[in-house]
């Protein structure tokens, strides 16, 4: 992705780390850029957040409307057809966002990959399959896809066992759009295959809360502070 296809924010300095955050369906990568200073992230923690804006493209349940989207939605059934195509270009535009974090410096273990709705989505199949050890995995408000491919795909990129991923999930508990069970069974699936997984909800819809935010905030802050 080129310097006009993302928003960069540093503060506190110097980056010692990256957070690569990618918006849900039809917004952009200014969605979350105002949150930053809502994390507070202690002064000793120069940080660089990296918030891509997802490609146009033709949206199948929304009459072919063309938006902001990390992939086609086909269907709002769990079970139904999924992008794959689209998932796996998104997933390796986000890999080459972490491969150019790594290449100012960055270790891969010092980056955490996040994501909202759409964006936890491609951040969950990116992250779970990554080869190498990242700083952490964000998913909000979102769900495992192409989850029939994830066992084998984990595996043969990782073989030890407890994974060591730090991962953090929410879901809003009255979510009208990505329902709370979805998100609940992502987490089960996830605890299944010996991730550690510290899963949060809160009393709202399709969105974020403040409460979130500190957690979110406190999360990030515990998992890159050396």
């Amino acid at each position: 992705m080129n310097k006009n296809e993302v928003i960069e924010k540093e503060i506190n300095g110097t980056p010692t780390a990256t957070v690569i955050w990618l918006h849900g369906l039809g917004a952009d990568g200014s969605d979350f850029e105002p949150i930053v200073p809502q994390l507070e992230i202690p002064k000793n923690l120069g940080l660089r957040f990296i918030f891509p804006h997802a490609p146009l493209r033709s949206i199948t349940i929304n009459g072919g409307m063309t938006m902001r989207a990390w992939f086609d939605v086909m269907s709002l059934d769990r079970d139904g057809t999924q992008d794959e195509e689209g998932i796996r270009q998104s997933t390796l535009m986000l890999e080459s966002l972490i491969e150019r974090e790594k290449k100012r410096g960055i270790t891969s273990r010092r980056i955490i990959i996040a994501g909202f709705s759409q964006g936890g989505a491609i951040a969950l199949h990116t992250a779970l399959r990554y080869p190498k050890k990242l700083g952490g995995l964000l998913a909000l408000s979102t769900y495992l896809p192409l989850e029939s491919t994830l066992n084998s795909e984990v595996i043969e990129n990782d073989k030890s066992q407890p994974r060591d991923l730090p991962i953090f999930l929410a879901h809003g508990q009255y979510d009208p759009v990505i329902p709370f069970d979805a998100g609940k069974l992502s987490r089960l699936k996830l605890e299944e295959m010996q991730y550690s997984v510290l899963w949060n909800e809160y009393p709202m819809d399709h969105s974020v809360c403040q409460n979130e935010i500190k957690d979110i905030g406190v999360w990030i802050s515990k998992n890159l502070i050396i």
